[in-house]
């Protein structure tokens, strides 16, 4: 990889995030701009979104068309009867259906669902406390050969946009910094641009992992660059959570909705928490750079633990470059959890990548660094109970990444991903 070039002469790129509260201000020379496309290229998405999206249909409609499965289970009803709750996707999005056991179906289709990813199916849209849903009468597997990117979700945003975004960021870091993030995305690159987020909650498209980690360094240049005390600007930031989350309840109200789905709901008092805990630390400085080499890596680990059609395994290779190992035993399906990458998980195998770069690059960095950006990734979650390897963050920074984390993650739930 050739090194990134220095220009005097600046693009300017601004645009609000975060309900308009948060200006995107970034620079990028127009050499770095082509060399950011040639070393970093972003990927061919379609240009229109294609699939049954049961959200444009109404209750009682047939639907039909081709579909990945993403995940399915075996189910009782009150009166012990069986029926499959299946995990559908295509281009617009999951699909949540069911399929009923009336003739001994349930039996015949989970052999043919442990084995194959792609159907064609045919039901009907049922409604059930304001959420829609598909009822399953047939699934037939497709045996042809498809491009399985025509079936998968993906992110409506400009994705190279993002991605130069990424590299203004990574390229305003300091040595060792700078290397660290760069040689990540050079073994990395072509998986971190693609590779979903999530499989359900949040950025559960192609491109989500690159996006959510974009909105991470957002929150982290508005909270450590832009504002002149970090704490008054997290203080900024739930103030605005509390006002969306009145306006969350109250449009409840108007539209006298008894199953709402709010995004805000309970996430005030943790916010609040999680500040005073970081209160421990005000006297302490913010190391911005292992802060953003920290958001980075605090996903990165998301490209072993989710699988989905398509998929590229180079994680595995590089951390473990003399295992042996036959890509041919993934199924490829829909977005789901990968039978190895699951067995560790992303939190764990973020610091792997962490120790793998700095070791293969022969990075010089400070023992504390390494430290500071491992604990980071470790304590992004905030909490054991949701999935932190840490009790609590111990700085600054760990409490910073795992804010900037909770408040992106339900940002996304908040607006169609077309409209951030």
């Amino acid at each position: 990889m050739t090194h990134p070039p220095q220009q005097k002469e600046v693009n300017n790129m601004m645009k609000p995030y975060f309900y308009e509260m948060i200006t995107i201000d970034y620079q990028l020379t127009d050499d770095q701009l082509q060399w950011i496309q040639q070393q970093f290229p972003s990927p061919a998405l379609p240009n229109a979104v294609q699939g049954i999206d049961i959200e444009q249909y109404s209750k009682g409609d047939s639907v039909s068309g081709r579909v990945l499965l993403n995940d399915f289970e075996v189910k009782k009803t009150k009166t012990n009867k069986s029926f499959l709750r299946l995990s559908l996707g295509d281009q617009s999005g999951t699909i949540s259906a069911k399929m009923w056991d009336n003739n001994g179906e349930v039996e015949q289709m989970l052999p043919i669902l442990e084995q194959e990813g792609v159907f064609d199916v045919r039901g009907q849209v049922d409604v059930f406390n304001g959420f829609k849903s598909l009822t399953i009468y047939n699934m037939t597997p497709v045996q042809e050969s498809i491009n399985p990117f025509d079936l998968l979700a993906f992110t409506k945003q400009d994705i190279t946009a993002l991605s130069n975004e990424l590299f203004a960021y990574l390229l305003e870091l300091d040595q060792p910094y700078q290397d660290i993030a760069l040689k990540a995305m050079e073994q990395l690159w072509e998986s971190f641009r693609l590779s979903p987020a999530a499989k359900g909650f949040h950025h559960n498209y192609l491109g989500g992992l690159l996006k959510h980690t974009v909105g991470l360094m957002r929150f982290c240049r508005y909270i450590t660059v832009q504002s002149n005390n970090p704490f008054q600007a997290i203080m900024k930031l739930i103030h605005k959570v509390e006002t969306q989350y009145k306006q969350e309840i109250w449009d409840t109200l108007k539209e006298d909705n008894s199953y709402p789905a709010y995004v805000w709901k309970d996430s005030i008092d943790h916010l609040y928490h999680m500040l005073q805990g970081m209160a421990e630390y005000k006297l302490d400085s913010i190391n911005y750079g292992a802060l953003m080499t920290s958001i980075l890596y605090h996903d990165i680990g998301k490209l072993a633990e989710y699988d989905y059609a398509g998929k590229s395994f180079d994680i595995f290779h590089f951390l473990f470059p003399t295992a042996t190992f036959t890509e041919g035993k993934h199924k490829q399906a829909g977005i789901a959890m990968d039978p190895l990458g699951v067995s560790i998980g992303h939190i764990p195998y973020g610091v792997l990548v962490l120790s793998k770069v700095i070791d293969n690059y022969q990075i010089a960095v400070s023992m504390e660094d390494i430290h500071l950006i491992a604990h980071c990734i470790l304590c992004h979650h905030g909490l054991p109970e949701w999935g932190s390897a840490i009790r609590k963050p111990q700085n600054l920074e760990g409490y910073i990444i795992h804010i900037v984390d909770y408040l992106d993650s339900r940002y996304e739930n908040t607006e169609a991903d077309s409209e951030k």
